[in-house]
């Protein structure tokens, strides 16, 4: 939840998740430091002046778009809040932010990513994993994460800036819950997003990474329902742990015991992973306090399926609010997420993981994703790219619909976005310039020097 609070302070301050002081070497050295002056640069009441907003679309005379309408505005921030959109600057004594031009964007948010056991911020790792099935994983996972754990804290809190170095505001954190790490790799996690609080925005999934079944991790769930976590999660119900609809059942009873959403990791092949999905439905028409609440992520069936059998499923999981949190790209399965919009199907992605014992890739780059789709499935015109900019922004919202009519920003909306130097949104999605203002709820949480204030 965007303000989520932590209520369990013992959880807090833990010396074994203890924040170090000093300076490392490798693979942080990517990322670009949040610059100390620019975390309280700007915040409170102001004027962003001479901001860039989209206004519609341009067409040829085959009615096609061919390029996009913007103009200069200014905005009164406030309370977190946009309090009003103007052409003239209004008649306010307040401190002024000059945008200088830049195109103003949603705020980006990671819908799907493991930043509790990351080799980010620390030395570089890519062993090799071919051939490793996800019980192979299961079972190195078991030697890695105690190694991992004492300083799972910082290496979150690195992962955290690098996320807003990049534009995102919020992120749905997949947290290990089992045997091995027990819930420390959640107390860790809780303490590193308690301390970015005032500038980040969080979910937390409990993800039983080693199966609620094959791990015995049900008591383990429920203990982390307690701690502040927004959804149950699950993996592999068949492949893991053998039982497909005990696995799924438990899964349910948990979320709806506790009150959670469900977020469940799905790689599963037809036709277990397909039966799983049907399983899901199932479980979600008969319990309506989860629909809306419910998510598959990777959900690699949806790509494998029958087209008639996916139409259905698709219509199905639109009509009861099932999301799917896909990863784009990931090696060769195309997912089909042109006939999921087509029924409505809440989409989503994320950057899943940055350097960890899964993959060696990850730049936490919500952009970079919306290019990546734009790429995969041929949206290659100024309309195709500035839709492609959907999958990476709070509840798909692009500054233009596909009418042409602005409907982002609006007056009342939260004040999260993003400055770049860029035209249009097309063209931010084709050529990934720099985030150059990065704002949570009117903060500033990532810039520059350039803004100025008077």
């Amino acid at each position: 939840m965007e303000e989520n609070i932590i209520s369990r302070k013992k959880f807090l301050g833990l010396g074994a998740a203890a924040t170090g002081a000093a300076l490392f070497s490798g693979i942080a050295g990517n990322a670009a430091p949040l610059p100390e002056e620019s975390k309280e640069k700007v915040s409170g009441e102001y004027l962003l002046t001479n901001v860039r907003l989209e206004e519609g679309f341009n067409y040829n005379e085959k009615n096609e778009v061919i390029s996009t309408k913007t103009g200069l505005y200014n905005l009164h921030i406030a309370n977190g809040k946009i309090k009003s959109i103007t052409l003239d600057k209004p008649a306010l004594k307040l401190k002024n932010v000059d945008a200088k031009g830049m195109l103003m964007l949603p705020g980006l948010r990671d819908m799907h990513i493991h930043i509790d056991k990351t080799y980010y911020g620390g030395t570089w790792n890519a062993a090799p994993r071919k051939g490793y099935t996800v019980k192979d994983m299961i079972t190195l996972e078991q030697k890695i994460i105690p190694q991992l754990l004492p300083d799972s804290q910082r290496k979150a809190e690195e992962a955290i800036k690098l996320m807003q170095s990049q534009g995102s505001f919020f992120a749905r954190c997949q947290c290990n819950i089992d045997p091995v790490s027990g819930l420390k790799s959640l107390e860790h996690l809780l303490a590193a997003l308690d301390n970015n609080k005032d500038s980040f925005g969080w979910e937390i999934v409990a993800f039983p990474q080693h199966g609620i079944l094959y791990s015995k991790s049900e008591p383990l769930l429920r203990e982390a329902a307690a701690m502040g976590v927004d959804f149950i999660g699950g993996l592999d119900p068949t492949n893991v742990d053998g039982n497909m609809e005990k696995s799924l059942d438990a899964m349910f009873q948990i979320a709806i015991d506790t009150n959670k959403g469900i977020d469940i990791h799905l790689h599963e092949s037809p036709p277990s992973g397909q039966a799983a999905i049907e399983y899901i439905i199932k479980k979600t028409e008969e319990n309506k306090q989860l629909q809306g609440k419910t998510y598959i992520s990777h959900g690699f069936a949806l790509a494998r399926m029958d087209p008639k059998d996916l139409e259905k499923i698709a219509e199905q999981m639109g009509n009861l609010g099932i999301g799917v949190v896909s990863t784009i790209p990931f090696g060769r399965t195309i997912m089909p997420i042109p006939t999921l919009k087509k029924y409505g199907v809440k989409l989503m992605t994320g950057t899943d993981s940055i350097v960890d014992h899964w993959q060696p890739f990850g730049t936490c780059d919500m952009l970079e994703k919306a290019k990546l789709c734009a790429q995969l499935y041929g949206w290659t015109d100024e309309f195709g790219l500035s839709r492609a900019l959907h999958i990476a922004t709070t509840d798909e919202v692009l500054p233009l619909n596909d009418s042409g009519t602005r409907v982002w920003p609006a007056e009342n909306n939260d004040a999260n976005f993003i400055l770049v130097k860029a035209s249009c949104s097309a063209e931010a999605v084709a050529r990934l310039p720099k985030r150059e203002g990065v704002f949570y709820k009117g903060k500033m949480i990532y810039g520059g020097t350039e803004f100025s204030k008077g």
